[in-house]
């Protein structure tokens, strides 16, 4: 075979052979496939698409080039949930500890956040001493000991995810579903889990824009987790506005405490209590909604949450600690009536401005800074009340204050923010 030829047939508009797919990824993971061919290859598809085979294919390809964990020897039903991405996207450090509460073992592996989008390893990281880093023998133990652990993706896993993520992110061929879905589902596959439940995102904030994309991507990966035994249901959630109150890594951190005390915003934690219902259903336990919420407020969420920091190395004091950000700015509305639009994009890339993204994998984060709402789509606000609260390390001119109004519309009409739009199972 010469990988010319199979990008020229992908870029005809032809599907690739089972064998042909093998041959190519097996040959990029290996370094006899330049990066250069592989860029080629992944924009032919980003126009052309794959079909459900094809992306199939791709997926246990790509599986098959790394290592793949056995989490048998942790008792019980495996559970694991991965995002798609989003802005204010602090569901796993609340979720995973609320539905460990219950017993049932949660073995996650996270990223990192890039651009608009935040990773949960981030928002780890900005607590003093947190280890990411844990070998496999210590994952296991860990997820053995307390139900729980969650830690940053092994560099031995899907080797060719790795190599193909990072081109994919520097030749504008990121947003494509087959792509999207081989990537999260070898990782997933790979990572060892029974079950898991996929978040997938849909609106300004999100790589799907349209729930039609949505609940494509959403199938595909249901399709590819099912096509191995594995049980996955797919949760389309919506990611027009920041989800929660807070962006930005210590921020979020202290949001999720305030959820786990019982004084989060009542949308947040219905809607995590919903998707802990799923999550314990995928270990075969039936809870109803009434106790995973007790589980969530009255402190039996946070204290495996507090386990889960201990163990990993984290400082309990730091945990709670307030931002230390230099400035705190106001930002006051000019107008009475209800929130319409808080586009998550924009208000993402603000606060990726302050410090609180990477807008390419090198940079330095400064974990205390972000933005803290105090009012959301479908809230009222009077002249002269606090929309948001900025936190950075610099002070905020202006002109920076113009901007961020720009992006809040506020109107007479009343408007229902749902958060779950469709499951998929």
């Amino acid at each position: 075979m010469r990988t010319v030829d199979l990008i020229q047939k992908k870029r005809d508009g032809k599907e690739l052979s089972t064998k042909e797919i093998e041959w190519l990824i097996s040959g990029y993971a290996s370094g006899d496939i330049p990066d250069y061919q592989m860029s080629a290859l992944a924009m032919a598809i980003y126009f052309k698409g794959m079909s459900k085979r094809e992306t199939r294919d791709l997926t246990m390809s790509m599986l098959e080039t790394g290592e793949q964990i056995d989490l048998s020897a942790i008792m019980g039903t495996k559970v694991d949930k991965h995002s798609t991405g989003g802005v204010g996207d602090k569901v796993t450090l609340i979720l995973a500890p609320l539905v460990a509460s219950f017993g049932v073992p949660v073995a996650k592996m996270s990223g990192k956040g890039l651009g608009h989008t935040g990773g949960t390893l981030d928002k780890l990281e900005a607590i003093k001493g947190f280890q990411i880093e844990r070998t496999q023998e210590e994952f296991i133990k860990q997820v053995q000991d307390i139900n729980l652990s969650v830690i940053g993706q092994s560099d031995k896993l899907v080797r060719a995810d790795k190599l193909l993520y990072a081109l994919r992110d520097v030749t504008a061929t990121v947003d494509i579903i087959p792509l999207i879905a081989s990537s999260v589902m070898s990782k997933k596959i790979a990572s060892g889990a029974d079950s898991i439940l996929l978040d997938v995102t849909v609106g300004d904030g999100a790589f799907m824009k349209t729930i039609e994309d949505a609940v494509e991507l959403s199938q595909t990966m249901v399709d590819l987790g099912k096509a191995v035994g594995r049980q996955t249901v797919a949760v389309i959630t919506n990611m027009s506005q920041p989800l929660g109150r807070a962006i930005g890594n210590r921020l979020e951190v202290l949001e999720a405490i305030e959820i786990m005390q019982g004084k989060g915003r009542e949308d947040i934690t219905h809607f995590i209590c919903e998707l802990a219902q799923i999550m314990l259903e995928l270990a075969g336990k039936k809870v109803d909604l009434s106790e995973i919420r007790n589980h969530l407020t009255n402190g039996q969420a946070l204290k495996k949450f507090e386990e889960f920091i201990i163990y990993q190395g984290g400082d309990l004091e730091d945990l709670y600690r307030p931002s230390s950000a230099n400035y705190i700015t106001e930002v006051i509305s000019d107008d009475t009536g209800i929130i319409q639009e808080l586009p998550a994009l924009e208000f993402g890339l603000f606060a990726m401005r302050l410090g609180a993204g990477r807008a390419v994998k090198s940079d330095n984060l400064d974990y205390e800074t972000g933005i803290v709402f105090d009012k959301k789509v479908g809230d009222r606000i009077e002249k002269g009340e606090i929309i948001a609260k900025i936190y950075s390390n610099k002070k905020i001119e202006p002109k920076m204050i113009t901007e961020f109004k720009k992006n809040v519309r506020i109107g007479d009409e009343s408007v229902d923010s749902k958060e779950i739009l469709k499951i998929i199972v």
